[in-house]
């Protein structure tokens, strides 16, 4: 092969140039995706729900939708009439706010008089965060001894807008880190870990350029969460891919004399394996597009898309980038043409000789470890939690309903509202005072319908508070024409409507990813037990969670899109291990036999595929730093279930299992 001609020099110096290029554009993007996302979870909700039906119809009783601020003051010794003027002052500055729907009212006093709460109705559609900025500007200097706090769902807003907007800065900085220190560890080298982290950077870029475009144009749907998400999922897929590439190049290089002959065998050895693994990660994370709730069924795309500029960067930036460096890129380790092979006498090489000694005992025991782990499953607890709890730090719209809980009914504020026929509203008042209500009040009326409001004895994001709803939904709900909505319905339909997502996306990601195993691996076998590892992987991994979650980290419970999440990616992630390996001992199988094909394909994997786990397991751990409680538990169910595959699963598991079938695993090929 003529390695002289000028175009092989100026292709690779091309890509390079065209992804600076990609780098300098799309790069301010990333700290631009807060711009478009929205964080207000009743715009998630599908138009079939009970609460949305009554948001709709709502809109015949007023112009716009509101979403109610609550600002609580307290002295313990009881209120003056100087902290009631003090309200009621920055109540007319507050009036003036564009943001505000409605006329506001005088402050209300408590009935222990400790305390004075002020309602304010805030346009749900004008940025909700910015105007409970703008309130808390005005209650900075209260008199002495009166604490003031401005709490209700636009509070919370406001928090978690605040919580996430760590996302650009400190969560990329960390995750960036992490990934440099782990390749310097795993390479010894300088210049390596700057090209990976490069190409893990372009690929965000274009992501982010490319999710922001479609999230203003409304074509789909971008929290805080997912941003989050994203910006993991690509560094820890780009990481990887690059660390898969980068293997295969460093073993090239000792049989191959000129760099590019070495960068184009690699890139052809693992072209397949990484479009494969993109290819199932991308179609197993837009089975959320099945969702019923925009928020799963957004992150869906925003992850696809991540992916794939993870992939385009590692099968052509980091390739160039290589074919231009060479052997220069391992100094001062480089890698000597003939020189031998340091997978054939390390711990991969040790390793593999005890699974090939005791493949049946060892793959026994092993699954039975994981079953013990999977029986503390029912202990997971992911029926949901309160709004407040979804916070790990403390922040004034938790410490306020607090407050205002010990002063007034829980719900006071944010009342659950009831829609009914007008001739039916004395029915539908008395039907609606239900155990935890404090109390239910005729309102608005047009068009022959009524408003009902209840106010709920509980916080209206609390458990307790989504129990009181079911019930108001229980009594009147027999009464034709009525439907019951509000924050707390809102938080309940989507509870509701993540638990359905559950039941029906799980079990379509295992049918797509046993498709894609299929037609890879061209056997049946194959796929049902590398499924079956990882789904037994997937729920050892959350029994070990449940434990964690009850009784080391004392969380209250779980949204029910976390065992989601986590059993995407999970399945989706720990299945690509399995593709690395198992492509790598079909390759070896063929040439070598199925025994034989294993050990090597264990022995010449098992050093780069345990760096990508611990790479993709240190990327996600990263989300932690974002005081969110479901970002949180995502980031420990993935990094120790990424950690569990690569380590016992893959390592352990899969090779021992394929070891006793010998080549009935490949069934129904005759490879072996």
């Amino acid at each position: 092969m003529s390695t002289s001609r000028p175009l092989r020099w100026v292709v690779p110096a091309l890509l390079v140039l065209c992804w600076l290029a990609v780098g300098g554009f799309g790069g301010p993007f990333t700290g631009k995706l807060s711009d478009v996302a929205t964080n207000d979870s009743s715009a998630f909700l599908p138009k079939s729900a009970e609460s949305t039906e009554v948001q709709d119809e709502l809109r015949a009783f007023r112009t716009a939708q509101v979403l109610p601020a609550i600002v609580v003051a307290e002295r313990g010794s009881g209120v003056t009439p100087q902290d009631t003027g003090f309200l009621t002052t920055v109540a007319q500055a507050i009036q003036r706010d564009p943001a505000v729907a409605t006329p506001l009212g005088a402050p209300v006093p408590a009935k222990d008089g400790r305390a004075l709460q002020l309602a304010i109705p805030l346009e749900a559609g004008d940025k909700p965060g910015e105007a409970v900025d703008r309130i808390r500007a005005l209650l900075t200097s209260p008199p002495a001894g009166l604490t003031v706090l401005v709490t209700g769902p636009a509070a919370q807003i406001a928090d978690l807008v605040t919580a996430f907007g760590g996302i650009d800065g400190i969560l990329l900085l960390v995750a960036g880190l992490v990934v440099a220190l782990i390749l310097v560890l795993v390479y010894r080298s300088v210049l390596l870990p700057v090209l990976v982290l490069l190409s893990a950077v372009f690929a965000l870029g274009l992501a982010a350029l490319a999710v922001y475009v479609l999230a203003d144009h409304g074509v789909l749907t971008l929290n805080g969460q997912s941003q989050g998400i994203l910006f993991i999922l690509v560094f820890g897929a780009a990481t990887d891919y690059a660390l898969l590439l980068v293997s295969r190049f460093r073993e090239q290089l000792r049989d191959t004399e000129h760099r590019l002959d070495a960068i184009h065998l690699a890139w052809r050895a693992t072209l397949a394996p990484i479009v494969a693994s993109a290819g199932t990660v991308i179609l197993g994370v837009l089975c959320l597009l099945f969702s019923d709730l925009q928020s799963n069924r957004g992150l869906g795309p925003v992850a696809a898309i991540g992916i794939a500029a993870a992939l385009l960067s590692a099968t052509t930036f980091l390739p160039a980038a290589l074919a231009l460096t060479g052997r220069a890129a391992f100094w001062p380790l480089r890698p000597k043409f003939g020189s031998e092979h340091p997978e054939n006498r390390g711990i991969w090489a040790r390793v593999a000789r005890r699974v090939g000694a005791h493949p049946r005992v060892l793959w026994a025991g092993t699954a039975i470890v994981l079953l013990v782990g999977a029986a503390f499953v029912p202990q997971l607890k992911a029926g949901g939690v309160a709004q407040s709890d979804l916070f790990l730090t403390t922040v004034d719209s938790v410490t306020g309903q607090d407050v205002l809980t010990r002063h007034f009914p829980g719900g006071t504020g944010s009342p659950t509202i009831i829609l009914t026929d007008s001739a039916k509203t004395t029915e539908v008042t008395l039907a609606a005072h239900v155990e935890g209500v404090a109390q239910t009040t005729p309102a608005a009326s047009a068009n022959g319908r009524t408003q009902v409001l209840a106010v709920l004895a509980d916080p209206a994001d609390s458990e307790a508070a989504l129990a009181t709803v079911q019930r108001i939904r229980d009594a009147v709900h027999p009464i034709d024409g009525t439907l019951v909505g509000g924050q707390t319905a809102t938080q309940l339909d989507t509870q509701h409507t993540s638990q359905r997502d559950r039941a029906l996306i799980i079990p379509i990601v295992l049918v797509v990813i046993f498709l894609v195993l299929a037609l890879l691996l061209r056997a049946l076998v194959a796929p049902l037990l590398l499924i079956a590892t990882v789904v037994l992987s997937f729920a050892a991994t959350m029994g070990v969670s449940a434990l964690v979650f009850d009784h080391v980290l004392g969380f209250p419970g779980a949204d029910p899109a976390v065992p989601l999440f986590g059993f995407v990616f999970l399945v989706a992630l720990g299945v690509d291990y399995n593709i690395f390996l198992m492509t790598r001992v079909r390759e070896e199988t063929a040439e070598h036999g199925t025994r034989q094909g294993v050990l090597n394909g264990l022995t010449l994997t098992g050093g780069v595929i345990t760096s990508a786990g611990v790479v993709l397991a240190a990327t996600f751990a990263a989300l932690a730093v974002i005081p969110i409680l479901f970002l949180a538990q995502i980031a420990f169910i993935v990094a120790f279930g990424v950690l569990l595959d690569t380590l016992v699963v893959r390592s352990l598991l899969v090779p021992a299992l394929a070891l006793d079938l010998g080549k009935r695993v490949w069934w129904p090929s005759r490879l072996g």
